[in-house]
């Protein structure tokens, strides 16, 4: 079994992944610019797009952990040389997680106006927000189980067939994004927001199929359920619960978020849709290389490879570093060009180029914050993770977020709180990750 961890195997790994990765908010980007240039009621769309989508994101977040735990544990297992002993787990954990997602569904769905209440959605954003959510919801189990699949795939040290399949999902979600928002005269009608949605499920729907025939043909990973329970789906549920309840603390901080650019104002709450969507575009891009330390470190840990650990983090970092800078960078060389990408509405503009810097700024944090919690993915150790999300949101957070919004700083005051949960979230991962394997 191979430990290579050279630039060229972490590139291999980390480029698809990194393509992979961005084409999730790309679906999110992509209905934010159309929907925002739409000739009826941009704004209150855009909002609502927004608040949907912070939501969606948070169950997609936090049910979505299967991806993590497969990836950890298969890729121990390869490389102990022991694949054979968990290669039921996956289709076990796949059939879990779908079967909660339409229990999601269920519980939600006659709901759905009393939850996006809570986002302070009113008037007609609460309509277009019950409308959107009431067709994008059917998209969730197919997420879920093409999340699922990535992590067989990932723990298998193969981000190439996610990113394959990413890309068909992504450039399918633009194509019907604008037929069915826009129309074809004569073919289809134009759908506004509801076409926006449609689009998204149907994108969703067929990555589901074509990673399900991508697992089954060029792996040795079954999709068929069978009992009894694989030995290590305790440890599977075990790393469930703590990245749930992680997830559910990353979580209150997107809803915090949300609820108080909601509450600003319509051309607030779209500003913030397009300000945070553009921050996840940007996590998800760094995320890449923290995928290929999720991917390595479990095999390295797997092997007992303690040093090549320590060799993996310090690459990383470096690679990290200057992918958040170069983003910054490039962020800034089109700052005022982007915002107009997304809407033409001058107050909402205003409210977006206030905050912009922010995010371009926290690119390099955000590096290395994605990195190690990759990292410690990967080494299985979620307890370690939950617990600092709980901390960062509970003791950073929301007691920044508060204090400057009693100074009325609105989205300055919820962008410069998100730069502090960041610090909180990365500096201690470095310090615990170098304690324990530098003296190994």
């Amino acid at each position: 079994m191979s430990l290579d961890i050279s630039i060229k195997t972490i590139n291999r790994l980390a480029i698809p992944a990194l393509i992979a990765g961005v084409s999730e908010p790309i679906l999110s980007l992509t209905d934010a610019a159309i929907i925002g240039n739409v000739d009826l009621n941009a704004t209150e769309s855009l909002a609502a797009v927004g608040i949907v989508t912070t939501f969606l994101s948070m169950l997609i977040w936090v049910f979505g952990q299967t991806r993590s735990a497969i990836s950890s544990i298969v890729s121990q297992y390869l490389g102990a040389n022991k694949l054979d002993q968990v290669k039921n787990l996956p289709a076990q954990a796949i059939v879990i997680i779908t079967s909660l997602s339409l229990l999601i569904i269920l519980l939600t769905f006659p709901f759905t106006r009393q939850i996006f209440k809570l986002y302070n959605a009113t008037g007609l954003i609460l309509d277009y927000t019950e409308l959107y959510y009431k067709i994008r919801v059917f998209g969730f189990p197919f997420t879920l189980f093409t999340i699922a699949v990535f992590g067989a795939f990932r723990g298998l040290q193969n981000t190439y067939y996610p990113m394959i399949i990413a890309i068909i999902g992504a450039l399918t979600n633009i194509v019907l994004d604008l037929a069915f928002v826009y129309g074809i005269p004569g073919y289809i009608p134009a759908m506004h927001i509801e076409g926006a949605a449609y689009a998204s499920v149907i994108a969703q729907a067929l990555m589901a199929i074509i990673s399900g025939i991508l697992l089954l043909k060029k792996t040795p990973i079954p999709l068929r359920f069978s009992l009894p329970f694989n030995h290590e789906i305790g440890r599977f549920l075990t790393m469930i619960g703590n990245l749930v309840i992680r997830t559910v603390a990353l979580n209150v901080t997107l809803y915090f978020a949300t609820t108080y650019a909601t509450g600003y104002g319509a051309e607030y709450i779209a500003a913030y849709t397009i300000a945070i969507n553009l921050w996840f575009f940007g996590a998800f891009v760094i995320d890449g290389y923290a995928s290929a330390g999720n991917i390595l470190s479990g095999k390295l840990y797997g092997a007992s490879a303690y040093n090549k650990l320590i060799a993996l983090s310090n690459t990383l970092i470096k690679f990290g570093i200057v992918l958040g800078i170069i983003l910054a960078i490039l962020g800034s060389l089109f700052y005022y060009k982007i915002g107009t990408i997304f809407t033409d509405s001058p107050e909402v503009l205003d409210a977006f180029y206030t905050v912009f810097w922010i995010v371009l700024a926290m690119q390099p944090l955000c590096a290395l914050a994605f990195i190690f919690d990759g990292m410690f993915k990967g080494l299985g150790k979620m307890k370690v993770l939950r617990n600092l999300l709980l901390l960062s949101t509970g003791l950073v957070f929301i007691p920044i977020l508060l204090l400057l919004d009693h100074y009325n700083l609105k989205l300055e005051g919820i962008f410069i709180a998100l730069t502090f949960w960041i610090i909180a979230r990365g500096v201690p991962l470095i310090i615990l990750f170098r304690t324990e394997f530098l003296n190994r």
